[in-house]
């Protein structure tokens, strides 16, 4: 008999994207998307359409280039945000549709202001008007971990109605545990039947959100909504890897049910979700960390050496992290078993990356003695970024601090036009370098975060420095990207790729603007 299964809704996009300092720029939400297309997600929530230009830009491009998964937008239970939402989905082979409203008495009374049957009235003009669009329409009852469930049953009978097919059940601000959570999923389960698919979506402001997301499993919940790393505000969502994982691991328990997900695409997953926002799951973080593992006491490794099981519940490889992550790959490689090595990591790639790609590995060739396979993600990470180069970085040079005040000089090449050397003292050399970059850009940036870390392992590993910059007073931060065996020019590349988002993010804000004056 062939298993039930749960479809995963992935909202590392959207919800994801919430967490402080994780802002995405349009290319790096679409490598996002397409990596979680591999993955097996079968929801992907895109964004929500009305909250800004760049999130419109993302929602459409994304539902143009994936086809395998569902693309889906978040509106409130507002028109101009329902029609934003089916507009940005236009080009989708798949879409939904997920339109929200807050059903506890806390929300309805303070930040509503609407009575109960106000906010029905509102929910089912809302589901009415979604379905206009497309038939596929998932509703959220925002805050119903604190709702109360007679008034759950009512106002999801009313939607059913309309035409929701998705109900999403969200314990919103964390508060429920999950005996709790099972219960109200089993009496709405009970009451819904067979007219929807009831969803969760749970965070993890008391550390309980997979817990909570697989107790509604257990009682009914067909649909869970999570995000890679288990990023989200405050204390995050519940983890996709976690609960995937759990529900393959421990099949005695979910025996006939199962998901969609390829689990050897977690790991890359992971990764790369951790590369483009800078935020890193802890070492000790379940599935992905990087000691998750990892046997440092000796009795472990004594246990591990003689049987695996003895320490380990499933297998390293079972999400894509392989036993030795060592290849072949080396200076006498040629490019077509690069090529080899990119699509079995998962990658596809135009000829044009993939030229670009191969030449930054042969160089990496001539520095390092061993290449790993996260070398290999790392460079194609940063070669498949479409980011518009306004400013390119030729070349630095840095000053001997030891005797006075370091200062650096850059070389940077403008779009359409010639270099440009400029030179600036700092208080250091990371400040020396970001002050050289303002001086020739004419823009002034300010550092927010900026974390250095080894790729793979050894003296001469790649570097990747990740900076968060502020270009502009109480806008979020944008995020850069450097890599370099040079720890300062990885530096300086990554603030140049802050820079360049920021110039390109405000072109884009600029024609939208245009073009609202127009209309």
């Amino acid at each position: 008999m062939s298993a039930e299964m749960i479809k995963i809704f992935d909202t590392t996009l959207r919800d994801g994207e919430q967490s402080p300092g994780a802002s995405m720029n349009t290319e790096e939400k679409i490598r996002i998307a397409k990596q979680l297309e591999r993955l097996g997600v079968d929801v992907i929530e895109a964004g929500f359409a009305a909250a800004s230009p760049g999130d419109f830009d993302a929602i459409s491009k994304i539902a143009s280039a994936v086809s395998e998964s569902t693309i889906c937008s978040l509106a409130r239970a507002v028109e101009k945000d329902i029609k934003a939402a089916a507009d940005s989905l236009a080009s989708a082979k798949l879409k939904r549709i997920h339109t929200f409203i807050a059903t506890s008495p806390i929300h309805m009374e303070y930040k509503l202001r609407m009575t109960p049957s106000e906010v029905i009235k509102r929910a089912v003009e809302a589901v009415a008007y979604a379905k206009s669009f497309m038939e596929d329409v998932e509703f959220s009852c925002e805050d119903a971990g604190r709702s109360d469930v007679g008034f759950l049953k009512e106002i999801l009978a009313a939607v059913i109605e309309a035409g929701a097919g998705t109900l999403n059940i969200p314990d919103t601000v964390g508060y429920r545990l999950p005996h709790e959570m099972g219960a109200i999923i089993k009496e709405l389960h009970e009451f819904v039947g067979n007219r929807a698919i009831l969803s969760v979506h749970c965070h993890n402001d008391l550390g309980l959100a997979v817990a909570n997301s697989l107790y509604c499993i257990q009682s009914g919940a067909r649909q869970v909504e999570c995000t890679i790393n288990g990023l989200g505000e405050r204390a995050g969502n519940a983890a996709l890897e976690e609960i995937v994982m759990a529900i393959k691991t421990r099949r005695d328990i979910f025996g006939g049910l199962d998901t969609r997900i390829n689990t050897k695409e977690i790991y890359a997953s992971s990764q790369l979700v951790a590369n483009i926002t800078g935020i890193r799951p802890q070492p000790n973080k379940a599935i992905v960390g990087k000691n998750a593992f990892a046997h440092e006491s000796g009795i472990h490794q004594d246990g591990v050496l003689k049987h695996k099981e003895t320490y380990e519940i499933m297998h390293a490889s079972d999400i894509g992290l392989g036993e030795q992550e060592s290849i072949v790959l080396g200076k006498h490689s040629g490019r077509h078993a690069f090529k080899d090595k990119i699509k079995a990591l998962g990658f596809e790639v135009s000829d044009e990356e993939l030229n670009a790609a191969f030449d930054r590995f042969k160089a990496l060739c001539d520095q390092k003695k061993e290449i790993y396979d996260e070398d290999i993600r790392a460079i194609l990470a940063e070669e498949t970024s479409h980011i518009p180069k306004v400013y390119e970085l030729v070349g630095i040079q840095l000053s001997d601090c030891s005797m006075g005040r370091p200062y650096a000089a850059i070389t940077l090449k403008k779009e359409g036009s010639e270099e440009i050397v400029d030179a600036a003292i700092g208080n250091g050399s990371v400040d020396a370098l970001f002050k050289t970059i303002d001086r020739i850009s004419q823009i002034k940036g300010e550092l927010k975060d900026y974390k250095v870390e080894a790729v793979t392992q050894g003296k001469d590993a790649l570097a990747k420095v990740v900076v968060k910059v502020e270009f502009e007073e109480n806008k979020p931060a944008i995020i850069g990207h450097g890599l370099h065996i040079d720890t300062m020019l990885a530096t300086a590349k990554a603030y140049v790729g802050a820079l360049n988002s920021y110039l390109s993010m405000r072109e884009l804000m600029g024609k939208k603007k245009c073009e609202e004056e127009r209309i």
